[in-house]
Parts: structure tokens; sequence; C-alpha cells
């Protein structure tokens, strides 16, 4: 998508009797079918449904999830816009403001009210924390709402519930994640699990897993891979390796990720692209062989962010997820992927190339030799540490480079009064200096991330544009060098800091998004 120019798509997916209409750059959402409605229209009614970002039911109308603030230990349910809509992000910001909020609770939107609170001590690890509620603000249905972005040692639980499977019986289950915030740590789940919080033996689980964790050797490519832990293994067969060497990994910045098991014989992973396009099967047989799988032994606990055991050091992001009752048929799978792409996760924010909170914008340096640059993140970096450069984008360059290139202008993660810069193709994951040098990290919640993440924006050093400076080094300013960015002083003892330039350097200019 090229420099001015806006997404315009006009897509109709008929399913099952429902019609989803996408029009950009703001998507609404004409169905009267929501996940849990096409999976009880299915047979197979939804026991459990958690999400940060919108109802799950036509008909719901309640609370979404709660906040707990910082400054108080005042809590505060974050609900709906409108009936079977998309969160009110604003209650969020306006109970936070001028302090910080966990999600302390996730509201189960069934009638069984299977809540997910923080995490308690478990058999391989200690107590949990809450993530950070304004650590991954994204677009879901044209609004800003707010996934869950866990940063490790961070997780969800409920050990009494309602209605969820236990002893072999069939279940199914989702979730909407991001294959851009991941690693290869234990364990990143969503589903079924002890109520111990403790490894009580081979079946006694049945979630979901994404990430890079490859337990049973080979994995195709690099990952992140969609996986089940059925306990005591990360199963993509009934023998444990991948079968399926065309799933390398699922990067997208939205991922669907689903898991079917009859509880008895077989289980069933599917993996799509959140954002576009249907499911993929990886693997649909038999289930482990090894005694204790067939049948499985769930216990009906629900988990989030960690192992069944609170094995926590796994990082990830959750925006939306179900369990069922029963396993759903194919043409079920496929409404309910074409529902989650309705929502247009991702999709373009409501303002563009302006300076002010939620717009989305392109960062273009001044500096006489380097006009046709602008700020971006680094080909190639890594999902987890991206340095920030400048690179030359025209109306010619490569999509990918008009991505790396647009940014979304939050409030400052310190200070509402200034500025900070996220991905456009990583949620969560901001523009962060550290050593003076600027990088792309997830936001993990910390007060030093929230610090170096905050920039201030005064008049152009140079007579044009905007300088940023630094919020917790004031005299240090967003500053291009050798075509990468630093936080840099007007003289100093590193080359970065050099005089030559530097009103030039530290001054831009705010522009239409190269990517909407």
């Amino acid at each position: 998508m090229k420099h001015g120019s806006l997404l315009r798509r006009l897509w109709v997916a008929t399913v099952l009797g429902f019609t989803f209409l996408l029009v950009g750059p703001t998507v609404s959402m004409a169905a009267s079918l929501l996940p849990c409605d096409i999976y009880a229209n299915g047979g197979t009614a939804c026991v459990a449904a958690h999400s940060t970002t919108r109802a799950l039911f036509a008909n719901y109308n309640g609370a979404l999830y709660q906040v707990k603030r910082a400054s108080d230990s005042q809590t505060k349910d974050i609900g709906l816009q409108a009936k079977g809509g998309y969160a009110k992000a604003s209650d969020q910001d306006a109970f936070c403001a001028g302090t910080t909020c966990i999600i302390s609770v996730i509201y189960d939107q069934t009638s069984n009210h299977n809540d997910l609170t923080v995490e308690p001590k478990g058999g391989n690890g200690g107590a949990d924390s809450g993530v950070p509620a304004d650590a991954l603000p994204v677009t879901a249905g044209g609004v800003k709402v707010y996934g869950a972005s866990f940063s490790g040692v961070m997780g969800y639980r409920n050990v009494a519930t309602t209605g969820v499977a236990r002893n072999g019986s069939p279940e199914a289950m989702y979730m909407v994640t991001s294959g851009t915030h991941f690693n290869g740590s234990c364990c990143f789940d969503y589903g079924n699990a002890e109520t111990s919080i403790t490894d009580t033996g081979n079946g006694h689980m049945d979630a979901i897993n994404f990430g890079t964790e490859c337990w049973f050797s080979p994995c195709s490519g690099s990952g992140p891979w969609v996986q089940a832990d059925l306990e005591n293994g990360l199963f993509e067969s009934g023998a444990g390796p991948s079968q399926d060497s065309a799933n390398t990994g699922n990067t997208e910045p939205y991922v669907t990720a689903m898991l079917k098991n009859d509880g008895q014989k077989t289980f069933v992973l599917k993996y799509g692209n959140a954002q576009s396009g249907a499911l993929s099967t990886s693997y649909s047989g038999s289930l482990p062989t090894t005694t204790g799988y067939m049948p499985m032994h769930q216990e009906g606990s629900i988990v989030l962010g960690t192992g069944g055991d609170n094995s926590n050091g796994s990082i990830g992001s959750f925006f939306e997820g179900v369990m069922t009752a029963g396993v759903p048929s194919d043409t079920v799978d496929n409404a309910v992927q074409a529902n989650i792409v309705s929502v247009g996760y991702g999709g373009p924010t409501s303002v563009a190339g302006v300076l002010s909170q939620d717009s989305t914008i392109s960062l273009n340096a001044t500096t006489p030799c380097c006009t046709t640059r602008y700020i971006s993140q680094q080909s190639g970096s890594t999902a987890q540490s991206g340095t920030v450069v400048t690179a030359v984008i025209s109306s010619t360059s490569a999509a990918s480079a008009d991505q790396d290139s647009t940014w979304i202008v939050r409030a400052g993660l310190a200070d509402s009064t200034c500025y900070s810069f996220e991905s456009r193709d990583y949620p969560g994951e901001f523009m962060r200096h550290f050593n003076f040098h600027v990088y792309r990290q997830p936001m993990d919640g910390t007060q030093q991330f929230r610090q170096d993440a905050t920039f201030c924006a005064e008049t152009g050093k140079d007579g044009q544009g905007t300088s940023f400076h630094s919020y917790n080094y004031p005299t240090r300013y967003l500053r291009h060098y050798n075509n990468t960015l630093y936080v840099s002083s007007d003289g100093g003892p590193n080359d970065f800091d050099s005089a030559n330039l530097w009103t030039y350097d530290v001054s831009w200019l705010i522009t239409t998004p190269w990517a909407p």
C-alpha cells in the first residue's frame, strides 16, 4: 500500500446462512452471529468465552475484564460500547490516567461464570502477576481496544469451573494470539488444565500452546507453532513431531489457533491468519498412544498464559478465546474463522498523519542529505528486539517496507502529555531507548520500559517539524546518525552526539503513513 492511499476493500463471506461485510479502512461487523452463537447453532455450545477486545455472543452486554489501579488498588470493570460490540477502552484510559493498571480479571461471557483471575503459585512457578492493561493497544472493529500482553511470570487461572470437559469428554477451543510476540519457554497455553496447578500426569491437560518450544523433534521451520499441550508434551501430531512440513511457523501479527479433541481417540490442530483467509489443518489423527492420552483425563481447570503446573517463562499475546462442549464440525470452524477475520484486528486507526493519540504516522527526516528517509524497523530483526533505523521509502517501496516505516502514536506510557510510538506491524511493541540506542521491543509493564519508551514533543530544532526529547533523559532527542536511531545530546562523548547537523538530525516531519 503506497503513500497517501488507504486500504479499500469489500469482502463478503456467507457461511451457515449469515453474512459478514468488511469495508475499509474502518471495519464494520454486520454479522448477527458471533463465535459462541455459531458454536451453539452447530450443537457445540461455548462453556467459556474470554476476550479483552469484544463480545463473543451477539447478545452479550456485560463486562469483558476488570482493571486494578496501582495508585489505590481500586478496580473497574471494562464493558462494551454496545451490546455484542467492542470494548470501551476509553473507560480504562480514564480510570488509569496518571497511574498504571493491570488486568485483574478476564470475565467469562457464558452463564457458567468461568472467570479468570491472576494465577497463584503452582508446582513449577511462583505466584503470577496480571498483565499491564495498556501494553497491547490494537484496532478491532475500527476502534481502539486492548489485548493482553504476557511478558513472563504472568498468568490467569480458574480451578473451579462449570461445564468444562473432564475425564475424556470431547471439547474444542480457539484463541487469537500474535505471531510477533513469543518465545521458546514453557508455556503459553489457553485451555483445559489441572485443578491442583501441578503436573498430575499424561492426558490431564488439553490446551492450545503457541510458541517456539519444539518438544518433539523434528519441528518444521523456526515457528512459532500451534501445538497441543496434553501434559508432558507439546504435540504437533499423535506421534509428537510435526507431520506437516509446510507448517514452518505462524508469524502473522494476528493468528487463529484451534484445537479439537474427542477425548478418546483423535485430535485436530488448525491455524490461520486472523486478518484474512481460511484455516489450515496441520494435524488430524490419533491421540498419542502413550499411556494416559487415550482416553484423556482432563480436570476442567482453565489456564491462560502458563503451563498446567504454572510453568511461567513464556511470553505471548491474547485477544480472545473460547472453549466448547463437544467437537465442532469443519463448517463451524470455518464460520468462526470468517467471523474473526471480520473483526479487522490491526486495521487502520481512525486518524492518520497527525501527532495525536491513536493516529498512524510516518516520521520523515529533515536533514538535507536524507529527506527521503523515514524512521523504520530494521529488516530481518527478530520479533523480540528490532533495531530502529532510517530507510529510504518511496512510492515503489515494497509493502513490507511501508509497514516498517509506519507507527501508531499512543499516549506516553510514562506521561500521557507525551507520546509513545507503537509499531504498525508488531502489535504491542514500541520504540524504546536502551544504552541510548533505539529499539523496537514489547512493552513489559515495568516503569523503566515506560520511561524509556516515552518521548515529549517540541518545535523542531531546525525550525521544521517536531523534535522529541527522551522523557527520562530530557537533554537527549531522537536522532538519526549514520542511518541508525539514537537518543542524542547536542555534543557529548559518543559519536552519535556530534554537534554537526544535530539540529537537522533531531527534527522530523509528521507525514501521512506509508501503510494505513
